[in-house]
């Protein structure tokens, strides 16, 4: 079990690799490229939950369009550190049918969750499906997930990493920065 001496363990033998100023910029960069494509499109964002919601909650006042809020709820992780199955835990409650959909997480790593919450809203008939992440792992995609994110904040190495909603086994999502998990932590 994890407890709070644990954590404050992981996160003193972190390394930040993305200050919280980085982060900042690279939500004003995603905000204005989201606003240029999609201002007009009347799009329902829908936040992947738990993580995309420190990506959407900052996203939101960026974009200075009409837009409508949902969330869905797959997961692979859960509290451990590596994947699994897909788990559906809560699918939108907005009709997706003919509408434009910006999907926002926290991140893309292998692929697969966005890639079947992707397939979900098409098969719900979305017009359109967009997916908007805050941080990019290009070299962690997983065969038959998602190839690339339409918009990304930041790119960052294939490694274990927490903050701005990523979380290492349910702990630091609040950490103000991108942090990478020291190798003693990955398994414990």
């Amino acid at each position: 079990m994890t407890v709070p001496a644990d954590v404050r363990d992981v996160f003193k033998k972190a390394t930040c690799l993305q200050t919280k100023a980085d982060v900042e910029s690279a939500l004003d960069t995603m905000a204005t490229a989201i606003s240029y494509e999609l201002a007009d499109a009347n799009p329902l964002l829908l936040c992947v939950v738990v993580g995309g919601i420190v990506a959407l909650g900052n996203l939101l006042p960026r974009l200075d369009f009409p837009l409508e809020v949902d969330y869905v709820h797959a997961t692979r992780y859960g509290m451990d550190c590596s994947g699994s199955e897909v788990k559906w835990l809560a699918k939108p409650s907005y009709d997706l049918k003919g509408r434009t959909i910006i999907l926002v997480d926290d991140i893309l790593d292998g692929g697969i969750t966005l890639q079947s919450i992707v397939d979900y809203c098409k098969e719900q008939g979305a017009a359109k499906v967009y997916s908007a992440v805050l941080v990019d792992k290009q070299d962690a995609r997983l065969e038959g997930g998602l190839p690339e994110a339409d918009f990304a904040g930041l790119k960052v190495p294939n490694e274990w990493l927490f903050g701005y909603g990523l979380d290492y086994k349910g702990y630091l999502r609040n950490a103000p920065g991108i942090y990478s998990v020291a190798d003693e932590h990955i398994d414990s």
